[in-house]
Order: C-alpha cells, then sequence, then structure tokens
C-alpha cells in the first residue's frame, strides 16, 4: 500500500547546565524523495549551526559541539509526500543484527526464546514474537527505568513502545533472525511522542513489527535505524549536563489513517 502525504514536527527544550556535545536524531531519514523539511537550533535564541553526519543507514544525526550553558531549542518539521525506497541488507546487517546489544540482551533471553516459540521460524516466528509480547507487556507510561533492557521488560511485563521493541528483537535475535531497532513517526499514535518499531529480516525483506499496536505501519515515517535505543534516541548528551525541559511530537496523514490489521507483514515506507 502506498502511504498519504505525511507531515511530522518535533520541538525539544533542552536546558544546558554545563558545557555540552550534543546528537539529536529527529529529521527523518535521508530516503524519502521530494522532502520539504525545516530543522532550527537556537540557544538563548539565537540561531546556531549543527553539524550532519550520516550513518550506512541512511540516519542523520545532527551535532552541537561545545555547546555553552542556556537554553536550546530544537525545532523540526517536515513535509513527506511520498514513499522511502524498501530498505536494503547492508554487508554487515546479518552479522550486526544479530548480536546482542546493549538493551537487546538476546543472550540472555535465547534459552526463553526458543522455549515459547520453539519449532518456528519465519513468518510464523515473527508473528508470534510479536504477538506474544504484544499480549503479554502491558503498555504503561513512566514504568520502566532508561537502564532497562529487555531482560527486564521480560520479568516486570510492563514497559514502553521501546521496551516491547527491544524484547521482539531479543527474541528474535536469540533465534538467530537479525532484527533491530527504528524510531519513527507515527500518525494515529496516542499519547503522540516518538516511536520505536522493529524491523525483522526474512526472504529478502525488512518487515516492520510492531508489538504495541498503537499505530498504523503503513502512516510510520523512519527517522534512525540502528541495534537498539542506545543507537537511535532523539538526543544524546555526549559531554557536558543537560536537562530535557519539554518534547512534542505532531505527526499526521492527508486524509485517513490507512487501516492496520496488526497480523499481515509490512516495510517501513
Amino acid at each position: 500500500m502506498i502511504p498519504p502525504a505525511r507531515h511530522v514536527s518535533s520541538h525539544l527544550q533542552v536546558q544546558v547546565r554545563s558545557t555540552a556535545d550534543l546528537v539529536f536524531s529527529v529529521a527523518v531519514s535521508g530516503d524519502h524523495p521530494g522532502l520539504s523539511e525545516g530543522l532550527v537550533f537556537r540557544l538563548d535564541g539565537e540561531e546556531i549551526e549543527a553539524e550532519e553526519q550520516l550513518d550506512s543507514s541512511r540516519s542523520r544525526l545532527h551535532r552541537l559541539r561545545e555547546t555553552p550553558p542556556g537554553t536550546l531549542t530544537v525545532d523540526y518539521e517536515a513535509d513527506v509526500p511520498q514513499p522511502a525506497p524498501a530498505a536494503q541488507l547492508q554487508g554487515i546487517d546479518e552479522i550486526l543484527y544479530t548480536r546482542p546489544s546493549r538493551y537487546c540482551d538476546s543472550d540472555r533471553l535465547a534459552n526463553l526464546g526458543a522455549t515459547h516459540f520453539a519449532g518456528l521460524t519465519g513468518y510464523e516466528l515473527m508473528s508470534a514474537v510479536t504477538q506474544w509480547v504484544r499480549t503479554k507487556v502491558s503498555y504503561q507510561p513512566g514504568s520502566s527505568r532508561v537502564v532497562d533492557g529487555a531482560l527486564e521488560t521480560y520479568l516486570s511485563r510492563v514497559g514502553v513502545c521501546r521496551d516491547s521493541a527491544h524484547l521482539v528483537i531479543a527474541f528474535l535475535r536469540g533465534l538467530n533472525m537479525p532484527a533491530r531497532l527504528v524510531s519513527v513517526y507515527a500518525p494515529g499514535l496516542v499519547p503522540m511522542d516518538f516511536h520505536a518499531v522493529v524491523e525483522a529480516w526474512h526472504d529478502g525483506a525488512w518487515h516492520l513489527l510492531d508489538a504495541t499496536g498503537l499505530a498504523p505501519r503503513d502512516s510510520m515515517v523512519r527517522i534512525c535505524t540502528g541495534r537498539d535505543a542506545a543507537d537511535t534516541a532523539f538526543m544524546t548528551t555526549l559531554a557536558g549536563s543537560t536537562r530535557l525541559r519539554r518534547i512534542k511530537v505532531d505527526a499526521r496523514v492527508d486524509g485517513e489513517l490507512p487501516y492496520d490489521d496488526k497480523f499481515s507483514f509490512r516495510t517501513l515506507s
């Protein structure tokens, strides 16, 4: 299905307490044709320039080096009139996205995954893992800590979108299926925020999985792709001291939101 035109925006207000080295991931990926966008950084009302860096998955990171103390605002908006081409498998992906990572501790969950999903492979495995996490993990804002990984989510059975995504990824990797986390703008998401979903590689394509089922997958717009939330966070403080004071995200489509049956397989466009 060809998604409708999408319109996304985000606003961050950050208190920089001491000189900081900051990285932001709020701009949509560099794959969308016909993209119209604007990204502005201001420190105490004065516009400042950021350094853009593009990684191997076409994620766009914006870095502010040696940002002095003050109030930093980040304003992004984009009109996305056309879908992006399907993501391809890079040479290292099958290795990188099958290994354990910081928040997707698949080595600690491999035996549990083999028990829960014994004998399943391919599409059946992706479907069973997604459905298991959707039914066993309750979506509860504020229920998890930023240091919690997939094992903590498995034990607590509560979390937010990134926690469910980490658990899906860990189960799939533990059963030798490459899987990765994608941050997206998600029209239809309630409550509106940046959203975390999963891509799993099978049968020549990256398949989009969302255990929360909170937004239609055909409306989503890729921001950043990585091993887990450590790679895809909307803001990272590499050095210095900061405090996030405000965040506002908006995402909508022209016309009605596309229908998502939550069971068929999709690719992110």
